[in-house]
C-alpha cells in the first residue's frame, strides 16, 4: 500500500502543477489579520490557506459561494480577502443542519464577528444552491464527498454540480479540496471513510460541463494509507488531500 501511495503522489506531482503562484497582498493580509481566532491560526500550518486561495485566484471584489463552511475557518479568510466590495455567501446545507443544528449557529456567530459584514449565511437544501448574483468562485473544502454520503439522497452530487454551474458567471471557478481515497474505490469511501477518489470527482464535475483548469498536490501526504477514516486518531488532520480547480467555460 505504501508503494501505491507513493506512486499516486508522484503521478499527481507530474500531471498537476503545484500552486506556485505567490499569494497577493490581500490574501496575505487576510491570513495575518489579528481578528482571526487563535484556534484558526493554529490550523494554518496544515491547511495552507494563503496557498489555497492563491491557487483559486481569489481577487478583491469577488463574489464567493462557500458550500458547507463549518465553523467559518475559510469564511473568515475569504471575507477579508475579497474585501468590502466583495461578498461571501456561506451556504450551510439544510440536510447537515438537521443532523447537527450547531453547524448553523456556529457559522452565524462567525458571520457576526467584526470584519465579517460582507458575509451572508444561507441554510437550504443542497440541490437548491443558488446565489442572488453571478459568482466568481464556488469553494468547498473537505466536503464534496458528503454529496455521496449517507445524508445525501441519490442524485444530490450531480444536482449540486449543475446548480454550481448555473450560479457561476462564465469563466467562474469551482474549487474542490477533499480527502484522497485509494485508486479504484470511486465513491465507495464517501460514507464510512469520508474520502472520495480524485478521478471520480473529476468525472462528476466535468460531466456537469466544467473543464479541469488546474490541480495541485500542495495538501498531499504520502504517509496517508488512504484507507482509514479521516477521523481516525492516527491520521486526523494529516490526510492526503487533492486540490482541483474547475472553470465554467465562457
Amino acid at each position: 500500500m505504501r508503494r501505491s501511495v507513493l506512486i499516486l503522489t508522484a503521478l499527481l506531482a507530474f500531471i498537476a502543477p503545484a500552486a506556485a503562484q505567490e499569494a497577493g497582498s490581500h490574501i496575505r493580509a487576510a491570513v495575518a489579520d489579528a481578528g482571526r481566532p487563535e484556534t484558526d491560526r493554529q490550523r494554518d500550518a496544515s491547511r495552507l490557506p494563503a496557498e489555497v486561495l492563491a491557487f483559486a485566484g481569489v481577487h478583491e471584489g469577488w463574489r464567493v459561494g462557500e458550500y458547507m463552511p463549518g465553523g467559518g475557518y475559510f469564511t473568515r479568510i475569504l471575507a477579508r480577502s475579497v474585501g468590502p466590495a466583495g461578498h461571501v455567501l456561506a451556504y450551510q446545507p439544510a440536510e447537515i443542519v438537521r443532523m447537527r443544528p450547531a453547524f448553523l449557529t456556529e457559522i452565524q456567530a462567525a458571520a457576526a464577528e467584526p470584519g465579517m459584514g460582507n458575509v451572508s449565511v444561507v441554510s437550504a437544501p443542497t440541490r437548491d444552491f443558488a446565489a442572488p448574483e453571478p459568482l466568481d468562485l464556488v469553494f468547498t473544502v473537505q466536503n464534496y464527498h458528503d454529496l455521496y454520503g449517507p445524508f445525501a439522497a441519490d442524485g444530490t452530487g450531480a444536482a449540486f454540480d449543475r446548480a454550481v454551474f448555473a450560479a457561476l458567471k462564465p469563466g467562474g471557478i469551482y474549487l474542490v479540496i477533499d480527502h484522497h481515497a485509494a485508486a479504484g474505490t470511486g465513491l465507495g469511501g464517501a460514507g464510512q471513510q469520508h474520502r472520495i477518489e480524485r478521478r471520480a470527482v473529476i468525472d462528476a464535475i466535468t460531466g456537469a460541463g466544467f473543464v479541469l483548469d488546474g490541480e495541485s498536490d500542495l495538501l498531499a501526504n504520502p504517509d496517508d494509507p488512504l484507507t482509514a477514516s479521516v477521523f481516525a486518531p492516527a491520521i486526523r488532520g494529516r490526510t492526503s488531500q487533492f486540490t482541483l480547480r474547475f472553470r465554467k467555460p465562457g
